[in-house]
């Protein structure tokens, strides 16, 4: 099959719409499972490119949790510590080391995952299809699935689950091209390989980047290069923990990707790992609710509307910002990606402040001295990598 007819494209006004090789040749995905739609079949071309690199980088397994062309979490397939279990809703389930990718995927970002088009680097099996069954999810892209992993997932949404099977050898062409306002535009892929060479013009005072530390920069690369332009992620123990995407601004960019990082470090506090649901709380709301309790404002409101009484067994006390900051200040060793050159030191002000320790950028700022200075003042180990990731 070279063609698919897709039901329409962005918005449900934009017909016809399908997918097709203008060459004639095959398709390299074959459906197994409802119909996908246009914006989620780039978002599974575009996850399973991310995940492809990412098991090339690392040696590891990996996952995407993607959202609206770009990824709200990514993640290799590292053992889950006791807590992350907790914070990731999986601590009752069997976990594979691919099961682990995909819970640190979806986990980072648990709010903007919803609803999400999961990218697997290798075949589906059970534990996996197991966790994907039970999230609220559009579809999944992989390059093969177990048998009775296939007959979990086509379970899912009263049978109409998208499921998508990809051709693990396909090769897109070398040179690309794509229409805007019936104008066309081509230009050579994106092939540059994100690997340690990237990594070696470090041009800080501290020179000291950790195997595991170049690890999770190769990452925080690649997710880069999937992501919607301006973009900075921050990663940790071999996942993404704060993605900020499409801003136009790099310090606004820094500071939304720092933001979700900080919650997900919070998520692991007593405080919140201490709150305890009401039993029939459904797992979305669960997430909405620990969200709620970080805010304090919003959490006000809950107290004194006595909302809390339908969600909480006993009242939690308030998280006060003293306890959030003493606890935000044992977040260490934080690494952090950026597309395109920090202008200003207040980025690694930024950064700083949730625990980054270890940065990839390109450099080239008219102002790189006063970026270096910046992460000098925190002993804040730095690479100019000499590229730039932007992705449209």
């Amino acid at each position: 099959m070279n063609e698919m007819q897709l039901k329409y494209g962005c918005n449900p006004n934009q017909k016809p719409s399908r997918v097709y090789m203008e060459d004639g040749s095959e398709l390299p995905i074959e459906v197994l499972n409802g119909k996908p739609g246009y914006i989620n079949l780039l978002d599974a071309f575009n996850g399973w490119q991310l995940v492809k690199e990412l098991k090339k980088a690392t040696g590891f397994c990996a996952a995407t949790s993607f959202k609206h062309v770009s990824p709200a979490g990514a993640a290799v397939g590292l053992p889950l510590s006791d807590t992350l279990k907790k914070i990731y809703w999986v601590d009752d389930l069997e976990l594979s080391p691919l099961a682990c990718a995909y819970a640190r995927a979806r986990g980072a970002d648990r709010m903007s995952s919803y609803g999400d088009f999961i990218a697997l680097s290798d075949v589906c099996d059970v534990p996996t299809a197991k966790m994907i069954q039970r999230e609220v999810s559009d579809g999944v892209i992989a390059p093969g699935y177990t048998d009775e992993a296939l007959e979990i997932l086509k379970s899912k949404r009263k049978g109409t689950y998208n499921i998508i099977k990809i051709d693990e050898a396909y090769q897109p062409a070398p040179i690309e091209t794509k229409q805007v306002y019936g104008v066309s535009f081509e230009q050579g892929r994106n092939e540059l390989p994100i690997d340690n060479a990237l990594l070696e013009n470090v041009v800080t005072n501290n020179k000291d980047i950790p195997e595991e530390k170049k690890r999770d920069l190769l990452i925080s690369l690649i997710v880069l290069k999937y992501t919607q332009s301006n973009s900075v992620c921050y990663v940790k123990d071999g996942q993404a923990v704060g993605i900020g995407a499409g801003q136009q601004s790099r310090i606004h960019c820094t500071r939304l990707a720092g933001n979700k990082a900080d919650n997900w470090w919070l998520r692991q506090s007593p405080q919140v790992l201490g709150l305890e649901f009401m039993d029939d709380i459904r797992r979305a709301d669960r997430d909405n609710a620990i969200d709620v309790y970080m805010s304090p404002d919003e959490y006000m409101d809950v107290l004194q509307d006595g909302e809390w009484q339908k969600i909480f067994k006993t009242k939690p006390a308030i998280f006060t910002a003293e306890e959030k900051k003493a606890w935000l200040a044992k977040n260490t060793g934080v690494c952090l990606g950026s597309d395109a050159f920090f202008p200003f030191g207040d980025n690694i002000e930024r950064a700083h402040k949730s625990g980054v320790q270890y940065i990839a950028q390109p450099g080239g700022s008219i102002r790189d001295d006063n970026v270096i200075d910046t992460c000098n003042k925190y002993n804040i180990a730095m690479a100019f990598t000499g590229i730039r990731l932007f992705h449209h």
